[in-house]
């Protein structure tokens, strides 16, 4: 699976729709010099390498997951982090976090079944290794942060030229 020469480093994603979506953002541009390329999202498949000769059937593979996922409520509420681990702070998925773990489990099958380095946790991150200051500004920030909306798709990106970019969005159809 691991790209040797012609392959291809993906990542799944949820993206969070407006207006939340851009409101996280502000909220990543104000605690990192280098806020995450990619718009608010919540990880289904965080980056991971495979051949280009799997690419059709990596489509074909969240072509068939998103057809059979049914849109579903994700509720954000708080902050949390995964320090002392590691230097995160980010919004909690209060409500759909099941519905979050079924995805990345359908996704994360066929030519997409490799071993995740932690359990998976779904979360929006805001700031990511920033100095303890910043990232204790923002976990006190966003103590009080709520958000609900209706999730009804997911994206696949690559990184090409060292930037993210959208590479099919992935409606679904449950």
């Amino acid at each position: 699976m691991s790209a040797a020469g012609g392959g291809h480093t993906l990542g799944v994603t949820i993206e969070i729709p407006e207006p939340y979506g851009p409101e996280l953002d502000s909220f990543r541009k104000r605690y990192s010099s280098e806020p995450d390329p990619m718009p608010a999202h919540v990880t289904i498949l965080p980056p991971i390498d495979v051949d280009a000769d799997v690419m059709a059937a990596v489509v074909a593979h969240l072509s068939e997951v998103a057809a059979t996922t049914r849109p579903f409520r994700l509720r954000l509420r708080g902050s949390g982090t995964f320090r002392p681990v590691s230097p995160v702070v980010f919004v909690n998925v209060v409500d759909g976090i099941a519905s979050c773990e079924q995805l990345e489990r359908n996704v994360r099958s066929g030519d997409l079944a490799v071993e995740s380095r932690f359990p998976y946790h779904p979360h929006v991150t805001v700031v990511h290794g920033a100095p303890e200051d910043e990232l204790d500004r923002a976990f006190s920030d966003l103590a009080d942060y709520s958000a609900s909306m209706v999730i009804s798709g997911m994206m696949l990106h690559e990184i090409t030229d060292g930037e993210w970019t959208l590479v099919r969005e992935f409606p679904f159809g449950g």
